[in-house]
C-alpha cells in the first residue's frame, strides 16, 4: 500500500544473518538411535517458537523436498516422512546453508546444526519468525527417495477465522499461543511451515509483479470481485484463502499472470514465510496458466452538461520515464479525457536526482504533449512547487499533486499568492465562498504534513458554476505491521498522521461550507487508506464530505491490489450539494492494479456530476 516496493532483492526471501558455509558429508546409510533422536516435529513444536531455539540438535532426519540455489537465502527444506499425530506440529523445516546446497530433492539426510528463529526484515517489522536449522553439517544417507506427499491446501482445509488475538501479557504477540490449525488460518499455515504443500486450480488475485511472485486464493467465493480478485472490506473480516506463490525455478519460466487468470493443475512446493507477504508457497511445480481474459476498462464519456473529475496516481513520473505515451493513452482512451484531472506523484524535472531542483514544468508539459499526440485535449495545468525534500516520497523526487484541466470545458480561477509555505484560506465574494489564493496549499506549516504532500486547492468554473477541488496525497502505510504479523491485531502506526491530515482537510471543507452551504466541493486523490477506515470517517466528519466509491457495489470497491487483497486507497469525496442531488456517476477504472504490465500500481477514479 505503500507505493511500489523499491528496495527489495528480487523475488527472494530475505536471508538470515548467518555466514557459516555448510558442510556436506556423503556417507553410506547409517542407523540412528530413534529413541534419542530429535525429530522435526519436536523442533517445530506446538507454538510459533521452537522449544529448541538457540540449541544444538544432532542428526535431524528428513527427505529433501526443495532446494534454493539462488539469492541470499540459499538452503533447502527437509520433511520427516513419518509424521506424528499432532496437527499443530509441522513436519518440515528450512536448512539455511548460505552457500549453494549440495543436496537434491529426494535425498535422505541428517542435519546437525543450531535451531534459529529468524524474523524476516528484522524484529522491528513485527513479522513472525521462521524456524530454521543454521550452521549445518549435512549427511546424505541416500538419494532418489520419494518426496513426502504434499499436503493439500484448499477451501475445506483453511479455516474461516483468520487469527487469534495476541496475548496481552506478551504485547499482543501470538508467538507463545498453542496453535489451533483447525480454528485459525494463520495457525493452519504455521502448522505447515517448511512442509511440502500443494494447491490446485487456483485463481490469481494479485498479478505477477516485478519480483516474480503472484497471489492466488484457494477460496474462490471469498469476497470475490466481479473481475476475479478478492475484496478487502474490513479490518475484522480477513481473506483467509490468499497465498503468495514464488518459484524455485527460472524466473523466465514464471507466468505473467493477471487477476482472474487461473493456475490450472497442481502448484506444489515448500511453504515458506518471508518479509513481503508472510506465508509463501515456493513452487518446484507450477500449474499451467489459463488466461481469464480480463480487459482494461473504459469509463463513459461525460455528457455536455456533466463535469468529469478524475484522480490518477502516475507513480513517480519524471521526464526520464518511458511511460508518458501509456499514461496519455490511459487518460484519453480509458478515462475519456476528463475535464479536470488530479495527478499524484508528479516528480520534478530531473526525478530522483537530489540537486535542489523542485520545478516540474518539464514533467507536466511532456505529459500534456503526449495527451495531445494521443488525440486528447491540450490541457492546461496548475500546481505549486514544494520546498526541496520536504514532501516525502522518493528522495530528490519532490513529488506533488498537479491539476490538469481542459480549457475548452472548464476555466481555472487564478488568485496570486499561493506558494509552498503560504496557507490558502476561505473568504466570501459576492455572497459565495472563494479561495484567498488559487491554487493554494492547505496549512502547509501544520505538523500533519511533515515529510508529506500538502493538499492543493483550486477554484474552477464550469458552465458558470464554481467548483472547489482539493487534490491530496496522504501519508503512506509504510511502517505498518503486516496482516501476518506476530502481533494481532497488527499495529497501523502510519494512520496517526493520516488522521491528522484528514482532520485538517475536513476543517478546510467546513470553512468552505460555512461560507456557502451548497458549495460544490470535490476532495480527491491517493488517500492511502480504506473507505471504511477512521481516516475516511474523519474526512467525512459531520457530513462535510462523503466517499463516493461507496456508491458502488462492494465487489467493485477497489483501486489497488496488494498481497491478494483488492482494496481502496484512492478516493473521491463529495460535498452534500453534490451528493444530495444524486445525479452523479462514480467509476473505479481498472486499468493497472489487476495487470502484470501495469504502468502505475493505482487505478484512476472518475466522478461525473452536474454542478
Amino acid at each position: 500500500m505503500p507505493s511500489r516496493r523499491t528496495a527489495r532483492i528480487a523475488a527472494l526471501t530475505v536471508a538470515a544473518v548467518c555466514s557459516t558455509v555448510s558442510t556436506v558429508v556423503l556417507t553410506a546409510p547409517a542407523q540412528a538411535d530413534a529413541a534419542d533422536a530429535v525429530r522435526i516435529h519436536d523442533i517445530q513444536g506446538t507454538t510459533r517458537i521452537s522449544p529448541y531455539a538457540g540449541k544444538q540438535v544432532t542428526d535431524v532426519a528428513g527427505i529433501v523436498t526443495g532446494v534454493r540455489t539462488y539469492g541470499s537465502s540459499r538452503g533447502f527444506w527437509i520433511q520427516d516422512p513419518n509424521p506424528d499425530a499432532d496437527p499443530a506440529t509441522s513436519e518440515g523445516v528450512f536448512v539455511f546453508t548460505s552457500s549453494t546446497p549440495q543436496v537434491a530433492a529426494g535425498d535422505s539426510v541428517t542435519v546437525t546444526g543450531t535451531v534459529s528463529e529468524y524474523v524476516p526484515g528484522g524484529t522491528s517489522t513485527g513479522n513472525q519468525s521462521l524456524t530454521e536449522l543454521t550452521k549445518p553439517t549435512v549427511t546424505v544417507l541416500s538419494s532418489g527417495n520419494a518426496v513426502p506427499a504434499a499436503t493439500v491446501v484448499n477451501a475445506r482445509s483453511v479455516p474461516d477465522a483468520y487469527t487469534p488475538a495476541g496475548d496481552a501479557a506478551a504485547g499482543g504477540s501470538v508467538n507463545g499461543l498453542t496453535l489451533k490449525p483447525k480454528k485459525y488460518a494463520l495457525d493452519y499455515y504455521e502448522s505447515l511451515e517448511g512442509m511440502n504443500v500443494q494447491v490446485s486450480d487456483t485463481r490469481v488475485v494479485t498479478a505477477t509483479d516485478p519480483y516474480t511472485e503472484l497471489w492466488v486464493t484457494v477460496k474462490p467465493h471469498e469476497n470475490a470481485t466481479r473481475r476475479g480478485g478478492t475484496v478487502y472490506g474490513s479490518y475484522t473480516s480477513q481473506n483467509t484463502g490468499r497465498l503468495q506463490i514464488q518459484s524455485l525455478g527460472s524466473t523466465a519460466d514464471f507466468p505473467a499472470a493477471n487477476v482472474g487468470d487461473t493456475l490450472e493443475g497442481t502448484t506444489a512446493g515448500p511453504l515458506d514465510y518471508n518479509q513481503y507477504g508472510g506465508y509463501t508457497l515456493v513452487a518446484n511445480q507450477l500449474g499451467t496458466l489459463d488466461a481469464g481474459g480480463v480487459k482494461k476498462e473504459t469509463t463513459d464519456r461525460q455528457s455536455h452538461g456533466e463535469l468529469a473529475v478524475a484522480t490518477y496516481n502516475v507513480e513517480n513520473l519524471d521526464p526520464g520515464d518511458d511511460t508518458f505515451a501509456d499514461h496519455a493513452a490511459a487518460i484519453v482512451d480509458h478515462l475519456r479525457s476528463p475535464d479536470i484531472v488530479s495527478l499524484e506523484e508528479i516528480q520534478d524535472n530531473n526525478g530522483a536526482t537530489d540537486d535542489g531542483t523542485v520545478a516540474a514544468d518539464q514533467t507536466v508539459t511532456k505529459l500534456i504533449d503526449a495527451i495531445v499526440a494521443a488525440g486528447g485535449p491540450r490541457y492546461e495545468w496548475r500546481g505549486i512547487d514544494p520546498e526541496n525534500d520536504k514532501d516525502g516520497g522518493e528522495p530528490g523526487g519532490n513529488i506533488r499533486q498537479v491539476f490538469l484541466f481542459n480549457p475548452e470545458r472548464v476555466s481555472f480561477t487564478d488568485r496570486a499568492g499561493g506558494d509552498a509555505t503560504t496557507a490558502v484560506g476561505v473568504t466570501e465574494r459576492h455572497g459565495k465562498a472563494a479561495l484567498t489564493v488559487s491554487p493554494g496549499r492547505i496549512d502547509p506549516a501544520d505538523a500533519a504534513w511533515d515529510a508529506s504532500r500538502k493538499p492543493l486547492a483550486g477554484e474552477f468554473v464550469f458552465r458558470g458554476r464554481t467548483v472547489f477541488v482539493i487534490a491530496n496525497h496522504f501519508a503512506s502505510k509504510g511502517g505498518d505491521q503486516g496482516l501476518t504479523s506476530q502481533y494481532q491485531p497488527p499495529t497501523r502506526s502510519s494512520e496517526t498522521q493520516r488522521h491528522l491530515q484528514a482532520t485538517a482537510v475536513n476543517s478546510f471543507v467546513k470553512d468552505l461550507l460555512a461560507k456557502q452551504k451548497n458549495a460544490d466541493v470535490v476532495t480527491l486523490g491517493d488517500i492511502n487508506d480504506f473507505e471504511f477506515s477512521t481516516t475516511a470517517k474523519l474526512l467525512e466528519d459531520d457530513g462535510a464530505l462523503w466517499s463516493a466509491i461507496k456508491s458502488l457495489p462492494k465487489s467493485e470497491r477497489y483501486t489497488y491490489d496488494y498481497q491478494g487483497n483488492s482494496q481502496v486507497l484512492d478516493q473521491i469525496l463529495i460535498s452534500p450539494a453534490i451528493r444530495r442531488g444524486g445525479n452523479f456517476d462514480y467509476d473505479s477504472v481498472h486499468i493497472n492494479a489487476e495487470f502484470s504490465d501495469q504502468i502505475s500500481d493505482h487505478d484512476p477514479q472518475v466522478l461525473r456530476f452536474r454542478p
